[in-house]
């Protein structure tokens, strides 16, 4: 992947990210199917590893 498309990618991961944050506090409000709010949560977490790697690959980390 070219740096413009991992910085592309990082950002649809991040959007996905806020918008499962929004979705899981409107569910968790209206007290909704804990069933589906664990699997956003899950999704949310892949998310962040996904973005962990990303991040990484655009900054790596730097020998000490």
């Amino acid at each position: 992947m070219t740096p413009g498309e991992l910085f592309r990618r990082l950002h649809e991961l991040r959007q996905e990210h806020r918008d499962l944050d929004t979705a899981i506090a409107e569910m968790e409000k209206a007290k909704l199917d804990e069933i589906s709010i664990k699997r956003l949560k899950k999704r949310k977490l892949v998310l962040k590893d996904q973005i962990s790697w990303i991040m990484q690959k655009i900054i790596p980390d730097e020998p000490a």
